[in-house]
């Protein structure tokens, strides 16, 4: 697939460059324009038609989340310091694929990013009808508590225990790392969490010498 192309939306300048530059150092993802208001934001996407817009709510002219319903045939993940329950359930109504609070680290919209990768991956494999474990794959019921360990994301977490689901076979955290875009100690975190909840089986496989390497299954 080609990268994915995206339109930062920031009213201030400084901000937009530092977000953009966050996603270019993504793999698959490529900032194609960056917009400092809510027309400019219109305008840009009629322009240069990205997949993603990187969308902040407050902006000088008009509110973010007008711009989230004039948008049309475009993703929009919401990054913004609004955090009150009715922003946020405005831009989930609105369609929005995300939501980050400002501020945030890096690696938060970096795990963002390859998750909202991993969901188009998805879909493109599927074909033109969707079974329902399909669907419910997209739309993360997946058997993952939405509660875990401090520094665990669910969103993570659902990517690492697909990538074991579709595998059909035992992987190693090195592999797991492979196919989910996380680093290895990452990926082995949460691999032994899903160990601890029962749902991946843990398979040492001997070699010639040295200790055993730890290959994980799924076992739902």
């Amino acid at each position: 697939m080609s990268d994915i192309r995206v339109l930062v939306v920031d009213d201030d300048f400084m901000v937009a460059r530092i977000h953009g530059g966050y996603v270019s150092r993504v793999p698959g993802f490529e900032v194609v324009a960056t917009a400092h208001s809510g027309a400019a934001a219109i305008a840009a996407a009629d322009e240069v038609r990205p997949d993603l817009v990187l969308l902040d709510i407050y902006l000088p002219d008009m509110s973010g989340l007008a711009v989230l319903k004039a948008l049309s045939g475009v993703d929009v993940l919401v990054i913004s310091a609004a955090r009150d329950v009715p922003t946020v359930r405005e831009a989930m109504r609105g369609g929005a694929v995300n939501y980050l609070i400002k501020p945030f680290a890096a690696a938060a919209l970096t795990e963002r990013l390859q998750q909202y990768a991993h969901t188009r991956r998805q879909l493109s494999a599927i074909g033109p009808e969707a079974r329902q474990d399909d669907v419910d794959r997209l739309f993360g019921v997946s058997g993952v508590p939405r509660t875990l360990p401090k520094g665990l994301s669910p969103a993570t977490c659902a990517l690492v225990a697909q990538a074991l689901r579709e595998a059909g076979r035992d992987l190693s955290a090195v592999e797991t790392a492979a196919l989910t875009g996380l680093s290895r100690v990452s990926a082995r975190r949460y691999l032994e969490y899903l160990c601890g909840t029962g749902r991946v089986e843990l398979r040492p496989r001997y070699g010639t010498a040295g200790r055993p390497e730890h290959r994980f299954r799924w076992i739902g």
